[in-house]
């Protein structure tokens, strides 16, 4: 199994592991309980944090931000503050993130096929 770290995944593994690393890379940057979430509102266009907050209305206000926050960092979302006060923060996707949206689309529809049904 790979091992991840603060910087990432061990340059061993990901050279012995290769065709795992993918799918281990993808997803440790979507775990989070709300990642799928906001990228998926995102998808249609660039959303204000309290859009985003109002939509997740069960999400605190720190595991947004932090949820956010390693969006941003892994690449998947642009965060753009304009110089007004109060200030307005909006987010957006970024290419990278662009490309989860197939993925996730198809998540989307899974979970319509067989969601619903009881085991």
């Amino acid at each position: 199994m790979s091992r991840i770290c603060k910087d990432g995944f061990d340059k061993e593994c990901i050279k012995e592991q290769r065709e795992f690393y993918g799918i281990a890379y993808t997803q440790n940057i979507l775990s989070g309980r709300w990642k799928y979430v906001i990228l998926w509102y995102l998808k249609s266009k660039e959303r204000r944090y309290s859009e985003i907050k109002a939509f997740l209305w069960d999400i605190s206000q720190g595991s947004l931000t932090k949820q956010l926050r390693e969006l941003e960092t892994d690449g998947l979302i642009n965060r753009k503050v304009f110089p007004e006060v109060p200030p307005r923060v909006e987010y957006s996707l970024t290419t990278k993130g662009e490309e989860l949206i197939p993925i996730i689309d198809l998540m989307e529809e899974f979970g319509k096929k067989f969601g619903e049904q009881a085991d």
